[in-house]
């Protein structure tokens, strides 16, 4: 990170006020003390983010960290060890949230209880907006009623209130409860910073994809200049029998069982179609690390009625060598666009939800185009997708965005 970043960064003017004895923070931290940081992730694009984010706050203080949160395999893997099964909180919508409501409940009341006792210095939640608010108003209020201090709270992944109407006034209702916000879209610090927030922006976190990549394996070209990679798919296509003459196309269904049930027909049906006039199609699935959604998709592909690769629990490799093996995509929105463009790879973009959430997201919503030219995007794809990658770096250029996140939430724990 840039030093005049460090320097004028609101993260580490709030923990020096802290340090001092004029701000609070559960238990004053004392020199050698380890720091104590509990992780809230609701979904598995977060649990990404917040394994790499928790990697590199060990890299930059590696022997006086304690961990604890909510997340999946990501975060495991780092020395997380969740509280619960992230799975209960993966739901989007309004209508889709109601089966759920007592689940999500009891969850938010576990995750609270669970946070007061292990007495964090910080937490960082990460997207899923409605539990990861909840989550900090109630900490907030407990620390408040019980005039006791409280952790440094910190929000990875800007909410799109910009989208929609009347998110300014959104934005402003989180300023007692959010003490930073890490944004991963150049245009969101400056809408956080108008609405009396503190917030850096850090660079999108599909970026960490070129990092973890680069130098790993000889089957990848990773350009970091233009955030491009090449993956190998003819390899891919060997290992998994496909012709190379064969067209193929990846899906990429969401995360979610909800995302799944709502999208894998539309896709099989679309897919279905191709096949008519593109002779010996292929498809290939990379999934997350879930058995239950992995089993969701082998039973929905069942009778698309073409050769379908299953890839469970895909890798980063993985992911990125079907990129490169495919003709096109079909994608749920979401992370998965960015990292096709971080292929080139053409795609069809597309979301279904409940006909009520829809309803509700049309009459709300004020979709903003971070593509500087539309026009240019339908004309070229590969300097479309050249030109939002540019756009979504950090200014500090060729910084890791989870390392640049790192930084800033411990900024004042340095020297």
């Amino acid at each position: 990170m840039a030093p005049w970043l460090l320097r004028s960064c609101p993260a580490r003017r709030v923990w020096r006020r802290w340090l001092s004895g004029d701000a609070v923070s559960p238990g004053r931290r004392t020199i050698g003390d380890p720091v104590r940081v509990f992780v809230v992730a609701g979904e598995p694009s977060g649990d990404v983010i917040g394994g790499r984010l928790v990697a590199a706050m060990r890299e930059l203080w590696p022997d006086s960290l304690r961990l604890s949160g909510i997340g999946g395999s990501c975060m495991e893997r780092e020395g997380v060890k969740s509280i619960f099964e992230m799975d209960d909180l993966a739901v989007m919508g309004v209508t889709e949230l109601l089966p759920h409501l007592i689940t999500l409940s009891r969850r938010l009341h576990q995750a609270v209880d669970a946070a007061v006792r292990f007495d964090p210095h910080i937490i960082v939640t990460i997207d899923s907006k409605g539990f990861s608010f909840r989550f900090l108003r109630k900490i907030k209020d407990f620390c408040a009623k019980s005039k006791v201090p409280g952790p440094f709270c910190v929000h990875y992944v800007c909410p799109s209130f910009w989208a929609w109407k009347g998110g300014e006034e959104k934005l402003r209702n989180l300023s007692g409860v959010v003490d930073h916000l890490l944004c991963i879209l150049p245009f969101e610090e400056g809408i956080c910073k108008s609405s009396g927030l503190n917030a850096s922006f850090v660079g999108h976190p599909v970026l960490d994809d070129a990092f973890d990549l680069a130098g790993k394996s000889a089957d990848f070209n990773v350009i970091q200049s233009k955030w491009m990679i090449h993956g190998n798919g003819q390899k891919f296509r060997q290992d998994h029998n496909l012709p190379s003459e064969s067209p193929v196309i990846t899906v990429l269904p969401g995360s979610r069982a909800q995302e799944l049930h709502k999208m894998l027909p539309i896709y099989g049906s679309a897919l279905k179609h191709l096949s008519r006039s593109l002779p010996g199609l292929a498809a290939i699935i990379p999934t997350v690390p879930n058995r239950t959604l992995t089993g969701i998709i082998d039973m929905a592909v069942r009778d698309w009625g073409l050769p379908v690769v299953v890839v469970p629990g895909a890798s980063l490799e993985d992911k990125y060598n079907s990129f490169a093996a495919s003709d096109a995509a079909l994608v749920t929105s979401g992370t998965a666009v960015m990292q096709l463009q971080m292929c080139r790879v053409p795609c069809v973009v597309a979301y279904r939800a409940n006909i009520f959430t829809e309803w509700i997201i049309k009459q709300r919503t004020v979709l903003k185009n971070i593509l500087e030219d539309p026009v240019a995007a339908r004309e070229d794809q590969a300097k479309a997708a050249e030109s939002v990658l540019h756009m979504i770096q950090p200014p500090e250029a060729l910084q890791s965005p989870s390392r640049t996140a790192a930084r800033i939430v411990l900024a004042a724990l340095e020297p």
